[in-house]
């Protein structure tokens, strides 16, 4: 690599560094004003776990089209959309005044948030070449820790000095910053004037497929994506593990209020710890197989081993709630490790999409695998809240607690598994 041939490409990724940060921040504040909700509209746990459905549901949906809808009209005009949308259907929040309400907001966050993912993952594919791409996901998603390291610390104090509306509103108001940003800053490598020709041959020195030239490559359909293993392997993949993560955004505050006792602004500081480990998590995860390939491995095995360290990372967490009873910090330290192995995986497994299949249909893949892990999500929301209500009537909700970090704690080890058998080699397929 030519020392002189600019960066500009980790601009493009601080852009989606910047865009996943709002997207969490604006998707978490609901699990930390459930404490003021719950009271306001007595609300139940089933009821709290029907709100979660309803965004988890819609943002299934979402994904069956999103990807599509960014593959069709490119990524510039495509993620500003879904951006101004879920900023928009944040601060809606405000307005609800019933269980209901919130879960037709909650239904509108999640169709609109389903587009980040897929815009991040196309605008990865375009700007980095395949050695940096983990990395580079790693890099932006990571800035879903820190969307959720800033909630807790400004979310409880906003409520209760201004209003639970007033949560809303402002986190939901951020979103309009990022997309005067987006618009004036991103135009895709091949009409991108401020990126040099260096840099624009080395983005592209080890693609095994034509330079996109286009915003609007032509369709391929979801029966055709479907038709390969590796498009399963992606989904399979989502649908495991994805519910895990899910349930650490929705259920931790409530996990530690149960357990704990910890509510209001003090729940702050332990939310903040479990996230600041992810952020690190999930930039070491992109960062490992990166440091492989330049070892001279294949990409393929690089990524593999890599996600299979990290599967065997988050196992401990089966542990978080038994070594908890000893201190609070322990269980959080554990949840935290466990939590940093899901973005290291998270950032991987983002990877392997554009590993795999050529760019005109990575939003497109990547909005199937979104789904897929949703419709996951979806179904551990419910186990969920079967689970809390059953054991709180019985006065021992710990239990209920217990059996979902098992489920946790193997979820990708049986992922790794299933991923490898459909796909020893992950080699690009021809579309």
């Amino acid at each position: 690599m030519q020392k002189n041939m600019g960066k500009y490409r980790w601009t493009i990724c601080a852009l989606l560094f910047f865009a996943t940060t709002i997207n969490y921040l604006d998707r978490q504040v609901i699990s930390l004003l459930k404490p003021y909700l719950e009271v306001q509209f007595k609300w139940t746990e089933s009821d709290y776990s029907y709100i979660v459905m309803a965004f988890q549901l819609s943002y299934a949906l979402g994904m069956i089209f999103v990807g599509r809808f960014i593959d069709k009209v490119g990524t510039k005009l495509g993620y500003a959309l879904s951006t101004l949308a879920w900023s928009l259907a944040a601060m809606g929040h405000a307005l609800a005044q019933s269980t209901l309400g919130f879960g037709i907001a909650r239904s509108a966050l999640g169709i609109s948030e389903a587009g980040n993912f897929p815009a991040a993952i196309k605008t990865v594919s375009e700007w980095f070449p395949k050695k940096e791409r983990a990395y580079a996901t790693g890099i932006f998603n990571s800035g879903s820790n820190i969307g959720a390291i800033v909630a807790p610390l400004t979310v409880p104090w906003i409520a209760e000095k201004m209003g639970w509306d007033w949560a809303f509103i402002l986190t939901g108001a951020v979103g309009f910053i990022w997309l005067i940003l987006w618009i004036f800053i991103y135009e895709i490598p091949a009409k991108n004037k401020r990126l040099s020709k260096e840099e624009f041959a080395y983005i592209n020195s080890d693609l095994d497929e034509p330079v996109d030239t286009q915003e609007k490559p032509p369709r391929t359909s979801w029966f055709k994506l479907l038709g390969f293993r590796q498009a399963w392997a992606f989904v399979i993949g989502k649908f495991l593990t994805d519910p895990i993560w899910w349930f650490y955004l929705f259920w931790l505050p409530a996990f530690l209020d149960a357990q704990y006792g910890v509510t209001g602004t003090a729940i702050g500081l332990p939310i903040a710890l479990v996230y600041t480990m992810t952020t690190f998590g999930s930039i070491f995860g992109g960062w490992l197989p990166m440091y492989f390939i330049r070892k001279g491995w294949p990409v393929f095995k690089a990524r593999k081993t890599s996600m299979l360290i990290y599967a065997f990372c988050v196992v401990p967490v089966i542990f978080a709630q038994w070594l908890g009873s000893l201190n609070m910090w322990l269980a959080v330290f554990i949840i935290g490790f466990a939590a940093s192995a899901h973005q290291a995986w998270s950032a991987n497994i983002f990877t392997t999409v554009s590993d795999m299949f050529p760019k005109k249909t990575v939003a497109s893949v990547t909005g199937l695998g979104g789904m897929s892990g949703s419709v996951g999500g979806i179904l551990i929301a419910w186990l969920a809240g079967i689970l809390f209500d059953k054991y709180k009537l019985l006065g021992n909700i710990e239990t209920g607690y217990y059996i979902m970090f098992f489920i946790c704690g193997f979820a990708y080890l049986i992922a790794w598994v299933v991923m490898h058998l459909l796909v020893p080699k992950m080699k690009m397929v021809d579309v």
